[in-house]
């Protein structure tokens, strides 16, 4: 085993850091880094999975043009001489980079400075721009500046927690625990969670408030209306570090007069927003934690700015256990946002608009023009691609044609586009396929540089892996094809401790304190120092030189006048409301095991095991209107698109509104693309799609048959209308559906399973006139494949056909109970999984908790582990305790 290296994880925003461990095997061990302030040796089930998804299935490893390996030189040359040709003949406006929080800032640098000072467009936007870019449009609002001011440490002081549209425990799971061991550790923490469904971070709530959908600015103008006539009011603060307040009350007033009127139009009971009014009134210490429920609105900036001004009335900012934090989706997000990754951001957070930010970076960079009004958004800009105004884009590090709204759209504008050039780690993906040139990036452990977390901490990511084949930093990519398009000089790059160093003499330059976003203190790194760097949070300077805490603490804020701004608050509407056609309202988001489009946890097996499909989660009532059944499947439509989904059916959903995971794409799913359905409204302000508010339809689903399959080989569907397809440990799972029966099954069965002129013992069953058929391949007594048809979705449970699957040989008893789906006497099934991290199923936790006794998750996990790593399946684990 090779020492650790320390890195940190690719997947949320919260940072954790990793200690990697690279076997003689090749394998890799994965383990928390106690020594990380973000997570101090904690790690969620992604994070502990990622030595899963460190093997090259699937990779890019070479680059293509038009499909056909090629060499560098011949790629790159291709994508200079496209773009400069495109240039040359419709201008710098005429071509965009997409690029993602999944870039490190090195990556994030170059890309940034090629496009707005070389090639002088600021078509440059990026995937952050669909989770966080309304919470940067609402700090800039309010402070002047893109600025979160505290830490996790604040949680761990406040007296009150408010989550709002957070599901903390599934989507950033390690601050959960943060979160709960402080609710341990202090019997006086209150935690509110403000979401329309009730998530599994409502087990640690005090107080749900379960708010009509998009009723987020009445109910918190309506507690800065309450917070004012209590006398909770900070007037000295107010008075000496604050404008604007008057105008945000009346607006305040004006929709929110009375506990009364907001408990009316947010659907709640007046007790329970009285509650929440009197929790914050009379708690100093209070964090408010918010993250896409809040941000992914067509008035999330308002949204963020309601919340604040609440945290402004009360002269709750910039001090211990206080404050608005806005939790951030991806692992560089906020790295991203410090380059100027977005289309309305120069560098080091300048403003585009601010013609002396402009000329500093021009200088700066010696660069021949620079961008001088803000380029396309990411809606806008494939909304552009479509129309034909833009002819050449470069992706980088994401999947559009999955994460975008109405992106069937997306998918044919990128089909039309004149050049197409995508760099990712994978050769398969729903963008690539549109691709004329595909150039191999490195991946997780083979990527070398640094993010930012939500804290504002810069953490290192540090390579431990060789990079396979031709695969290429992202910054090396970026850097050579501006080589050849002329810019030579400007991006002689060799490392990305070089770049980092450029860019924090760029945060530093004539700064003096003017902005928020300084690391004038690391510009003069060696390469050593670069590579040994430990986790900071910026500013970092010769005023703070080990970093800073907390930012605001002065009252100093980065406006034109040095206060923060109160903003008056209006609440609008969603941009589409339900009618009689599309009566439901769909919401989106994430899952506790995957992670965006699935390209890295869709390779993990323990990952795939507790959620295998895409689902719909309905009211029974709703569920009960619309004709679907817990199990069965429905069809869902909108004005955009539409898909088909499992059904689950669960009071915790509320009435009117649908949930469904947006992980699913084309590679693991037939029919599985939510955002294909999703609206395209964009908040006026920053740009962020309202991926939390589309009118849908809802209808059962009903093929002619239903069935699964399990096998060694990975298959492929021509006659399903239905598939969906997730890794197990030594074997595939399909869920299938068809609207046409085979004639006959058995055939239909040995020419998807078999291989020709192979030796196999072939089992089945048929029931012709019930329309049931099961049958399995065995070779040498191992359990090769089988397959399960039915004509109602009613079958055998798949957990413990697909544990024989780790059999070398099967018994006797395996054998005989094989086609019946179940097992005999004296078998064990453990189910379907609920801890990831131990792989401990739903039987094996429900026979214990009778059998032994077990009353607290604490007790599960001493007989059986499950709980005690991550801590994700605890309120799974409490709901059985409950029902047992």
């Amino acid at each position: 085993m090779t020492a650790s290296t320390r890195t940190t994880c690719p997947y949320c925003g919260v940072g954790c850091g990793v200690l990697a461990n690279v076997a003689p095997d090749g394998g890799v061990e994965i383990r928390g880094d106690s020594r990380h302030p973000s997570n101090f040796g904690r790690l969620c089930s992604k994070g502990s999975a990622l030595g899963e998804t460190v093997d090259l299935d699937g990779r890019l490893l070479y680059p293509e043009i038009r499909g056909k390996r090629v060499s560098w030189d011949a790629a790159l040359t291709a994508v200079a001489e496209g773009f400069a040709r495109i240039i040359r003949d419709h201008g710098p406006d005429a071509v965009a980079f997409y690029v993602s929080g999944q870039l490190l800032t090195e990556d994030y640098y170059v890309a940034n400075k090629l496009m707005k000072g070389f090639i002088g467009s600021a078509n440059i936007d990026t995937n952050s721009r669909l989770c966080m870019a309304s919470s940067v449009a609402g700090h800039k609002r309010a402070f002047g500046s893109d600025t979160v001011p505290g830490n996790y440490t604040d949680l761990e002081l406040a007296n009150l927690i408010v989550l709002v549209g957070s599901n903390t425990a599934w989507c950033h799971p390690v601050v959960f625990q943060r979160i709960t061991q402080a609710k341990k550790n202090n019997p006086d923490l209150k935690i509110v969670v403000i979401d329309p469904r009730r998530t599994q971070t409502c087990d640690i709530a005090d107080l749900h408030l379960a708010v009509k959908p998009g009723t987020d600015t009445t109910l918190f103008n309506g507690l800065l209306v309450f917070l004012h006539g209590n006398g909770d009011s900070n007037p000295y603060f107010i008075n000496t570090h604050t404008e604007g307040m008057d105008a945000a009350l009346q607006a305040a007033l004006a929709s929110a007069p009375s506990v009364e009127e907001v408990a009316l139009r947010c659907g709640l009971a007046e007790e329970d927003v009285a509650r929440f009014y009197r929790w914050f009134s009379c708690t100093e210490k209070v964090v408010s934690v918010y993250s896409q429920g809040v941000n992914q609105s067509s008035c999330g900036t308002d949204k963020v700015n309601s919340i604040i001004n609440c945290h402004l009335l009360t002269g709750r900012v910039g001090r211990p256990g206080m404050g608005p934090f806005s939790l951030t989706g991806q692992p560089n997000a906020m790295g991203g946002r410090e380059v100027g990754g977005l289309a309305n951001q120069l560098a080091a957070h300048m403003e585009i608009d601010n013609a002396e930010h402009r000329a500093l970076v021009q200088r700066f960079w010696s660069a021949p023009v620079i961008a001088d009004h803000a380029g396309l958004k990411a809606v806008d800009l494939f909304a552009a691609i479509g129309s034909g105004r833009v002819k050449a884009v470069w992706i980088m590090a994401t999947n559009p044609v999955v994460s975008l709204p109405d992106a069937d759209a997306v998918r044919k504008a990128l089909q039309g586009c004149e050049l197409v050039v995508v760099s990712d780690c994978m050769r398969n993906t729903d963008t690539t396929q549109w691709a004329h040139i595909l150039l191999p990036a490195t991946a997780w452990g083979e990527k070398d540089g640094t993010v930012t977390n939500s804290e504002r901490r810069i953490s290192r990511q540090r390579k431990f892996l060789t990079p396979p084949a031709d695969a290429k930093p992202d910054w090396w990519i970026i850097a050579e094809a501006a080589k050849r398009m002329g810019f030579g000089e400007a991006f002689d790059y060799d490392s990305p401790a070089q770049i980092f160093r450029e860019y924090a003499a760029l945060s530093g330059a004539g700064n003096a304190g003017s902005r928020d976003f300084d690391i004038s203190g690391l510009a003069l790194l060696s390469d050593d120092e670069y590579q040994a760097m430990p986790p900071r949070q910026w500013p970092v300077n010769a005023r703070h030189p080990q970093g800073t805490e907390r930012m605001f603490g002065d009252g100093r804020f980065f406006t034109p006048s040095g206060r923060a701004r109160f903003v008056a608050i209006t609440p609008r509407l969603p941009g589409h409301a339900t009618d009689v056609e599309y009566p439901l309202i769909l919401n989106t988001g994430r899952v506790r095991d995957q992670w965006h489009t699935m390209t890295r946890t869709g390779k993990s097996p323990r990952l795939s095991a507790h959620v295998t499909e895409p689902y719909v989660e309905l009211h029974p009532e709703d569920a009960a209107m619309v004709r679907v059944k817990e199990g069965g499947l429905a069809r869902l439509s909108s004005h955009w698109g539409e898909m088909i989904a499992r059904v689950r059916v669960t009071p915790d959903q509320q009435r009117g509104s649908v949930f469904v995971p947006m992980h699913w794409n084309d590679q693991f799913a037939s029919r599985g693309r939510v955002d294909a359905l999703v609206n395209p409204v964009v908040d006026p302000v920053s740009g962020q799609p309202e991926l939390k508010h589309t009118p849908v339809h809802v209808e059962p689903y009903m093929p002619g048959w239903y069935g699964f399959m399990l096998s060694r080989r990975k298959l492929t569907f021509s006659d399903a209308s239905y598939w969906v397809s997730a890794i197990g440990k030594d074997f595939w799972r399909y869920e299938l559906a068809g609207e046409h029966q085979p004639g006959d099954w058995a055939k239909w069965a040995r020419e998807l399973l078999c291989v020709p002129q192979e030796k196999v013992e072939w089992i089945d069953y048929l029931d012709k006139a019930a329309g049931r058929y099961r049958g399995a391949r065995i070779v040498n007594n191992r359990l090769e494949s089988c397959v399960f048809v039915a004509p109602t979705f009613e079958l055998p449970p798949r957990t413990w056909l697909a544990s024989l699957f780790a059999e070398d040989e099967l018994s006797s008893d395996e054998r005989s109970s094989l086609l019946a789906g179940r097992p005999g006497k004296g078998q064990s099934d453990a189910g379907r999984i609920v801890c990831a991290c131990f792989g401990v199923g739903l039987n094996t936790l429900v026979e214990a908790i009778r059998k032994d006794h077990l009353t607290t998750p604490e007790a599960i996990g001493r007989a059986l582990k499950a709980g005690t790593n991550c801590g994700s399946c605890i309120p799974e684990l409490k709901a059985l305790i409950a029902s047992a």
